[in-house]
């Protein structure tokens, strides 16, 4: 791959900035983080550069990372709104899905990793069908992603599912040193009975896979679940031995404290999608709760037909705003823990222990924000500005594993135009 030096930026490493600062970036990793002293004494650092990037005095920080996504679920975008969750499911989403091919979902991802790129994410994990050509997607426009088939024990296709998921995880487990990692998807205690979710234990035991699974989502879920077993939906996962190969788990909106002492216990990490529980009608997540207790919260979008975009910006503000909001506590979430639930602890949570800071030998996943604008201003904060004042649309340039994706606004391995007209087809296709 060759080395990228990328001069003139500042640099957010950490909370910190470095002013006047440089990257050396080689074989996908930060090898050097340069001061402007530094920049001086070690000018052969960029003379000695496959590739040299002018910042012109831009931001660099992380890449976000979306810990939670259906992605091709972009072509169901504003197909069906303000309805509570299992209405909007049964009544209007599954139907339409049963309509789904390889051919839509490789346009459907498509457009959700270029809503990605160009808002500043660099990582998504993903939850859907027709995972193969997902996965070759991502391989094709250079994203970061952990992929999971999609599992429901109650579908005529449940056990050919669990043959995709493990073929999936065979075929593209590790791929481009962990561009692509998969885990195993059953989809929620309510399309999956105990005797298929053992199954799926047991395949996660047999190939070393870890479990992403939706959980504690709404009310109605937990009383079911509840009613059933006689168990919260965490208590009876943790019982089944869901949690022990690994586990991340979706929205734990309505859990105990009790629930969070086991999700701690086991290492259960935490995907928040708070827009998508609001517009959903799931109610919010005791996050700070969740975050005193240990366990690892992330952010998601859960999906851009449940969220309406992918945009990550706008869950890192709507997470710091939110729990102030319900727990009239100005501290709740400050604007550092919200950057952080964006970008390195999600990183935990899809179990990168190198990703979501600027720091020399972690993974070049790199966002360079433009800060001319006059929201930008003053800079006492940018941090801060990040989550409360930036846009999305600041986002210039995107490389991640060390490679330009997106430089000056223009996506570099997606075709926009001929992307645009598939979309057209597809809602044509999805209309009748």
């Amino acid at each position: 791959m060759g080395q990228l030096y990328i001069h003139n930026i500042d640099i957010l490493s950490g909370h910190t900035i470095i002013k006047d600062g440089a990257l050396v970036i080689d074989n996908g990793y930060i090898s050097r983080l340069l001061t402007a002293d530094d920049i001086q004494e070690k000018e052969k650092e960029r003379t000695i550069a496959n590739d040299v990037l002018d910042g012109h005095g831009q931001l660099a920080t992380p890449g976000l990372i979306n810990t939670h996504t259906h992605i091709a679920m972009g072509l169901f975008r504003n197909y069906a709104d303000d309805l509570e969750l299992m209405d909007w499911l049964e009544n209007a989403i599954w139907p339409t899905e049963a309509k789904l091919t390889d051919h839509y979902v490789k346009w459907g991802t498509q457009l959700g990793i270029a809503e990605m790129l160009r808002s500043g994410t660099t990582c998504f994990s993903d939850m859907y069908f027709f995972m193969d050509t997902t996965a070759q997607e991502v391989a094709k426009t250079g994203i970061r992603a952990v992929l999971s088939r999609g599992l429901a024990g109650v579908a005529p296709t449940a056990e050919t599912a669990l043959v995709e998921n493990k073929q999936l995880f065979m075929d593209w487990h590790g791929y481009d040193h962990d561009r692509i990692k998969v885990m195993l998807g059953p989809h929620a205690p309510y399309t999956c009975p105990d005797e298929y979710l053992k199954k799926v234990i047991a395949l996660s035991h047999e190939i070393g896979a870890q479990i992403h699974m939706h959980l504690s989502e709404t009310k109605g879920e937990v009383e079911n679940v509840i009613s059933q077993t006689g168990k919260t939906p965490i208590a009876h996962m943790n019982e089944l031995g869901l949690f022990d190969m690994g586990c991340l788990a979706a929205h734990c909106v309505h859990i105990t404290e009790e629930d969070m002492d086991i999700m701690a216990a086991k290492g259960v990490r935490v995907a928040h999608n708070p827009q998508s529980n609001l517009k959903l009608a799931s109610g919010i997540a005791p996050v700070p709760e969740m975050q005193d207790k240990g366990i690892i919260v992330g952010l998601g979008t859960d999906g851009s037909a449940s969220n309406n975009n992918a945009d990550m910006l706008e869950e890192v503000r709507l997470a710091a705003t939110l729990h102030k909001a319900r727990l009239y506590n100005p501290k709740a979430i400050p604007a550092s823990v919200a950057w952080n639930m964006g970008t390195i602890d999600g990183a935990k949570a899809l179990d990168y222990s190198d990703l979501g800071i600027l720091q020399e030998g972690f993974r070049a996943d790199i966002v360079l924000y433009d800060v001319s604008g006059a929201h930008w201003l003053p800079r006492y904060n940018d941090v801060a500005s990040l989550v409360y004042a930036a846009n999305s649309s600041d986002a210039n340039t995107v490389i991640v594993a060390g490679k330009i994706l997106m430089k000056d606004r223009s996506l570099l391995t997606i075709d926009e135009e001929k992307l645009r007209s598939e979309i057209i087809k597809a809602q044509e296709y999805f209309s009748h």
